[in-house]
């Protein structure tokens, strides 16, 4: 089935003029992502690759069905666009924007919660159900469609996994960059609840940094409801304390936010822990998956 998305996805992209919503949009429809309109204020009548364009996401959703959103809409102006996709309760929305001032972020993801919407990001590279469906920027190629789910922080590393992981065979259902904080929409505990709940999903791969507190809320969860293994890899463990490791929720601050704190904690909770990205394979591959 795979998580969040898949080939029944129906979906809008806001700031599909600009370079970066063009080219991604023209990339995401090649792929076999189902777009289905776009929306950049001033070119309503317009099409891109086809994809017919609308002034507002309002307009759209009266000409098609739409069931998913992926904004790439500049910082200034995301927060407004958030909105419209929320008040037109398409229930999930991929916003790939960084820059975002925390206090817009607060405010659209309690106007999501309020709306019952799931919201990804932002600064997020997107997700992609391999061979069905993606929303963002992972580059396909280095995936394939199986059982393992992948949740992480960081975009490059969930790339990198996932070309490991294709090249030793094992294919995965959904692989998904819940972006880099410092506030997030979706976390990696309700990313983890997700592919519990995923009857494809086998078994999870957890990719994790210093800083911050998530991988904690993880390992409890792990502790407590999930039945499927869990494999963590944990990046950034010589980081001092203080230190901001690329992304803005990256900061080490106080005992838990290092990599140590958060190893333990998740091997305390059963999952299995890589020290690098090489060794996941291996320890999925051995699990005869």
């Amino acid at each position: 089935m795979a998580i969040l998305i898949n080939e029944n996805t129906r979906v809008l992209v806001q700031g599909i003029t600009g370079k970066v919503g063009a080219f991604q949009s023209i990339t995401m429809k090649a792929y076999g992502t189902n777009i289905v309109a776009g929306v950049t204020p001033g070119k309503g009548g317009l099409d891109l690759d086809g994809i017919p364009i609308y002034d507002l996401v309002e307009e759209a959703i009266h000409k098609h069905d739409v069931n998913a959103a992926i904004s790439f809409v500049p910082a200034r102006f995301a927060k407004d666009a958030a909105m419209e996709v929320l008040a037109c309760a398409i229930p999930f929305l991929v916003l790939t924007t960084e820059g975002i001032p925390d206090n817009d972020v607060l405010d659209l993801l309690h106007f999501a919660k309020l709306q019952n919407a799931i919201v990804l990001g932002p600064d997020t590279p997107g997700l992609i159900s391999p061979g069905r469906s993606k929303l963002g920027v992972h580059p396909h190629t280095l995936f394939m469609r199986g059982p393992v789910g992948v949740v992480s922080k960081s975009g490059s590393l969930s790339y990198e996994v996932g070309r490991m992981l294709t090249l030793a065979g094992i294919g995965q259902s959904t692989v998904v960059g819940i972006g880099g904080g410092p506030v997030w929409g979706l976390s990696q505990q309700a990313t983890l609840q997700l592919f519990e709940d995923d009857p494809e999903t086998e078994v999870v791969v957890l990719l994790g940094e210093v800083g911050g507190k998530l991988e904690h809320d993880a390992a409890r969860f792990i502790t407590h409801q999930m039945s499927k293994p869990v494999v963590a890899l944990i990046v950034g463990r010589t980081a001092p304390r203080g230190a901001q490791m690329g992304h803005a929720g990256a900061i080490i601050e106080g005992d838990e936010g290092t990599a140590e704190s958060k190893i333990n904690a998740l091997k305390a909770a059963g999952a299995y822990i890589a020290k690098s990205a090489r060794e996941i394979p291996e320890i999925i591959g051995r699990m005869g998956v």
